[in-house]
């Protein structure tokens, strides 16, 4: 009896034990779980505020935050469909609804400030597709296009087959004032020679300009596999490079494969581009699904992928920086995961994501562009039939508890 006592005390003993190390096993995942800190966001269901007009947008390709932390979009009015069209028709076919111009500003309360845009004037050729927008330092808007004809036509579904021979329309890059009015195109439709073609561009994605030396930086882009710089006033052609700062060179290179070594070109399309402070450009080679570093006069500096097993779009559709004094953190947009990714800045280690596929608030359909105001908010833009913009507010820095967190839904307590 007394031995089966003591092996019964033995027993509990060695369970208790167990139990014991299992407890400090999940304590000390918690410690270190808790020591990965990344911002945190919820989502603001009641921004932007409804638009007048019986408008409605389409596909929505591009943001940008101003100075004033207003922010702008583009969007595509002929991606609507014929229904959204109905009071456009002749005899009207019903009270709603009608595209809304394709340039929008909006209040950071949501209120819609600016309209205009959408058509060719004096001077200036509008895109047939028009893609991305982006407002300097001075106040004004720049935005790009991929349009390979005069008539918009839908997109391939392997975008990186975008650079395919032929001459293409969007081979510009326009200017504007706020209020929409024209002052600069660079490049000619139907001109583009190529990525070495420094006098014209081929379907630009995304620009910026450095406030620190009015240098003007082009993600091009559909066509085109490089970034290329020139004077944000005159334009005048400064510099261009491809992957690793090398000549940039147009062979095809196939479909992506996931396993095989990275690839010395980018992929089409070149997609995004952001600056840091501290001078370091980051760029999205999206159908690679990487992130390539340079310092400003083209040198390589490193690369980190996002995704990487993803197919056809692409993972890494946009970049943009946290507003922190360090800037400490990447903020990516993938739009075939429908998620945003979270990566330290510093090692290009994704920390986590938010978001996921869906047609509600927090939800994702092509989230397609992001950037983010003075206080650290996050704004998307959502492509094909996404069709909106959200804005994701900052809620600080926390520690990491989940690698995907899912929809990042206010909390009810708030």
């Amino acid at each position: 009896m007394a031995s089966l006592y003591s092996k019964a005390t033995a027993f509990v003993a060695t369970f208790a034990a167990l139990g014991a190390g299992v407890y400090l096993l999940d304590q000390r995942a918690s410690v270190e779980a808790a020591g990965t800190q990344a911002p945190r966001f919820e989502v603001d269901p009641m921004w932007p505020k409804p638009l007048p007009n019986h408008w409605v947008i389409g596909a929505t390709i591009g943001v940008g935050v101003d100075a004033k932390d207003n922010v702008w979009i583009i969007h595509r009015g002929g991606s609507l469909e014929e229904k959204e069209r109905y009071a456009t028709w002749n005899p009207k076919a019903s009270e709603c609804c009608a595209p809304a111009p394709s340039v929008l500003g909006f209040s950071p309360a949501g209120d819609l400030i600016a309209s205009w845009g959408g058509k060719s004037g004096e001077g200036f050729t509008w895109p047939s597709s028009n893609h991305g927008i982006d407002v300097d330092h001075k106040g004004n808007v720049w935005i790009g296009g991929n349009g390979r004809g005069s008539v918009p036509a839908a997109l391939a579904h392997d975008e990186s087959k975008m650079a395919a021979a032929g001459r293409v329309h969007d081979s510009m890059l326009l200017k504007f004032t706020q209020s929409g009015q024209f002052l600069m195109q660079l490049g000619k439709p139907f001109e583009s020679k190529g990525s070495n073609d420094v006098g014209n561009l081929r379907l630009p994605a995304k620009s910026l300009v450095d406030p620190k030396t009015n240098e003007l930086y082009v993600a091009d882009g559909y066509g085109n596999r490089r970034v290329i710089v020139f004077d944000a006033d005159t334009g005048k052609y400064k510099r261009h490079w491809g992957a690793y700062g090398n000549k940039p060179d147009d062979t095809d290179l196939g479909p992506y494969k996931p396993n095989e070594p990275a690839p010395k070109q980018f992929r089409t399309p070149v997609h995004g581009v952001a600056l840091a402070n501290d001078g370091l450009l980051y760029v999205c080679d999206r159908t690679n699904n990487r992130i390539q570093v340079f310092k400003t006069d083209g040198t390589y500096v490193k690369e980190g992928w996002v995704a990487r097993p993803t197919l056809g779009d692409g993972a890494a559709f946009d970049v943009a920086l946290s507003r922190d004094p360090q800037q400490r953190y990447l903020y990516v947009a993938d739009g075939s995961n429908m998620k945003v990714h979270i990566l330290l800045r510093d090692t290009l280690e994704v920390l986590t994501t938010f978001g996921d596929g869906g047609r509600q608030p927090g939800q994702f359909y092509a989230v397609h562009s992001i950037a983010t105001d003075s206080k650290g908010n996050i704004y998307t833009t959502e492509t094909y039939r996404g069709q909106r913009v959200q804005k994701f507010t900052f809620r600080g820095v926390a520690p990491v508890t989940k690698k995907d967190q899912g929809v990042v839904w206010p909390r009810a307590s708030r």
